[in-house]
């Protein structure tokens, strides 16, 4: 993966290419993307020119020896760690990620846990793979350079596992870099989080979205169409109306498809939030969209995109945890309304 790959994110490409030039690499970054938004393949066109011989023009060669190792993901001194589902570790399933990364580098979540065949499983990043973070991390590079963990979804480490991490996170070894991509920065632990350099990953335009993700989600419309009543609802303090949306949600065809619905709930919460920040800019709204998120900007209190979002992250992993959704659902819907 090259810089030259990835069409949008031009001022972070930037200020990555810049951190390379200059030496002063910091030792945790955590990339914020939206779901399938370009986190990892920014990480691997970072971590490409990082190890490149023969970069220029801010750009690895994309030829090399180290360019190809990286591309295949099969680089002696780069460790990538992914939840995965109960005990096991993400080593038990590198060809899987490989073959995933390696087809569409702008996978979504619900791809990995596919392609891992966890699907209706809760994925987790273990304490156990905190610890062989830190036992790799021992050894010397294989090729004498840097030495690279890349973790996807740190917000799936349980307390044990990011205590485990922290010390080696705070006090890295020479050389040594940890990429971290987040979907949610505020469920990641604190201790975690105030140890990385945070860069939002800007969401991809619609031309870009149709282009990285052709088979655009045949969910998408009615989940705008839930989210846009649950708005109105909330904007005219409608609480029957409040209660028939949670039914709705709770109706939805799959647990699977009730927590893609809390994460673009939180999507768009985060959109209105941006708005109402004087950030519109960020929030790349689709056109027909403007009028709807202008609105709802106006009319919810500043507080209600931070606090709904908490409260989706939280539904989100509860279906997770195999709970009543009816019960579930009427429970969030009564916590939005009382914001």
């Amino acid at each position: 993966m090259r810089f030259s790959d990835i069409k949008e994110n031009e001022n972070l490409v930037k200020a990555l290419v810049g951190m390379v030039d200059s030496g002063r690499i910091p030792h945790a970054i955590l990339f914020h993307e939206n779901d399938g938004g370009g986190g990892v393949p920014l990480a691997l066109a970072f971590l490409q020119y990082l190890y490149c011989k023969n970069r220029a023009d801010g750009d690895s060669c994309g030829e090399c020896p180290e360019c190809n190792k990286i591309r295949k993901l099969i680089h002696p001194d780069v460790r990538f760690i992914f939840p995965v589902a109960g005990k096991d570790l993400a080593s038990k399933y590198v060809e899987e990620w490989r073959e995933l990364v390696t087809r569409d580098p702008w996978f979504r979540e619900s791809d990995l846990d596919a392609a891992l065949g966890i699907e209706g499983k809760q994925g987790i990043i273990s304490v156990a793979e905190s610890r062989g973070i830190i036992d790799s991390l021992l050894l010397s590079a294989v090729q004498g350079g840097w030495r690279s963990v890349l973790i996807y979804l740190p917000e799936k480490m349980n307390q044990q596992a990011a205590n485990a991490l922290l010390k080696i996170l705070e006090e890295p070894s020479e050389s040594t870099i940890f990429l971290l991509i987040t979907h949610s920065p505020e469920s990641v632990m604190k201790t975690i989080y105030s140890r990385c350099l945070l860069v939002r990953v800007i969401p991809l335009s619609e031309e870009e979205e149709l282009r990285v993700h052709p088979e655009k989600s045949p969910d998408y419309e009615a989940f705008c169409d839930i989210f846009h009543d649950l708005v109105v609802a909330i904007e005219e303090r409608n609480l029957s109306a409040l209660i028939e949306i949670g039914e709705t949600m709770a109706a939805l065809p799959s647990r699977e498809k009730q927590k893609n619905f809390c994460r673009f709930a939180g999507e768009a919460l985060r959109r209105i939030f941006l708005l109402q920040q004087g950030l519109g800019d960020l929030a790349r709204i689709p056109e027909e969209e403007k009028l709807f998120y202008s609105e709802s900007a106006a009319k919810l209190p500043k507080k209600f995109p931070r606090v709904a979002i908490s409260h989706f992250d939280r539904a989100a992993k509860l279906v997770s945890a195999n709970v009543n959704q009816k019960i579930l659902f009427s429970d969030l819907t009564n916590r939005l309304f009382i914001i």
